[in-house]
């Protein structure tokens, strides 16, 4: 089983590298490139014009060896329909931008509703097919509250917050690319870790995805030659949130992906200081442009979020190694 793992892993790391120049080309030809929002940094101007849309070629290199490798189990299968669901809304997204040539694409309440539909869709399969219970799994205190029919809320809830959190964070060049890696890797070790079968067959798309970002970050990474968009960071977002629900780390997940919470905090503070006391908390929000503002360097700050985001990993994976003894 390990080494088929491997070579899922080690095979969406090549096709993404390979498929990369190809692609982006292909985005550079047809002119799908990126529109700077005018409230960002200044500095930010000259990456105006970079092909987007490269979750894409991610999400290529992540479907190719799962499908070919995988036992078609009902857990990974989730796992897997609720990310292309995320990249598909993505995807849509950017081709709102591109085509009307400006930094907004679809609304908060049109993302928000589809991420619902995502999210009812995913209950149903996680409860009725793969057989989990409709209950919150607190594991640092080794406590399970029913939830009943509240259930798909906290999926939605989970659902929503990963997949913004990640898009919030893809806002530097392989900021996000590296961080979900990171989170990845940590939910690799930790369905190999467990004794159930049907965690453990999560394993392998969880290595499809860590060498898909991986192999991205090839071409992510500062300056960039291509930006994941929505397809990409949505995409991403909602593999680890549909990760988090089959392995039942919802409140885990706090930890885990550390990295996305504080930016997707910095976020709803900046928000809520401002509309409540006219002030600003930080420079601007999310807090990566803080750095930037503060005169931090753009690889500076990616280093320094990377390393956050190993640390609550490694925090996480070792309160569910904990957590199953």
């Amino acid at each position: 089983m390990l080494g088929r793992i491997l070579i899922a892993g080690m095979a969406s790391l090549f096709i993404c590298i390979f498929l990369g120049p190809r692609f982006i080309e292909f985005l550079r030809e047809r002119e799908f490139g990126q529109h700077i929002r005018e409230e960002g940094p200044a500095g930010h101007a000259v990456k105006a014009g970079t092909p987007t849309m490269g979750g894409i070629v991610l999400f290529i290199a992540v479907s190719l060896p799962f499908l070919i490798l995988t036992k078609f189990d009902r857990a990974s299968l989730a796992v897997f329909g609720t990310a292309l669901a995320c990249a598909l809304l993505g995807f849509l997204d950017d081709w709102t931008k591109v085509s009307k040539k400006r930094s907004l694409g679809l609304s908060a309440r049109k993302k928000l509703l589809v991420q619902a539909v995502i999210a009812v869709g995913l209950w149903y399969v996680a409860t009725r097919g793969v057989g989990l219970k409709d209950e919150l799994n607190v594991r640092l205190f080794h406590a399970h509250l029913h939830l009943g029919y509240v259930y798909p809320l906290l999926i939605f809830l989970v659902l929503a917050g990963s997949s913004n959190g990640v898009n919030l964070t893809d806002g530097l060049d392989g900021l996000a690319a590296g961080c979900a890696a990171i989170v990845l890797l940590a939910y690799t070790a930790m369905t190999l870790s467990t004794g159930n079968p049907k965690i453990q067959a999560l394993a392998l798309l969880c290595a499809c995805l860590v060498g898909a970002s991986v192999g991205f970050l090839w071409f992510n990474s500062f300056p960039a030659a291509v930006f994941m968009g929505d397809t990409g960071s949505l995409g991403l977002g909602g593999a680890i949130a549909a990760m988090a629900v089959m392995t039942q780390t919802e409140v885990l997940l706090l930890i885990i992906g550390g990295i996305f919470v504080i930016e997707a905090l910095s976020v709803a503070i900046q928000v809520f200081s401002f509309q409540r006391f006219r002030r600003r908390v930080f420079l601007m929000a999310p807090v990566h442009h803080h750095f930037e503002l503060m005169a931090w360097s753009e690889t500076k700050i990616i280093l320094r979020f990377w390393i956050v985001a190993a640390i609550c990993s490694s925090i996480g994976f070792t309160l569910y190694q904990q957590s199953i003894k």
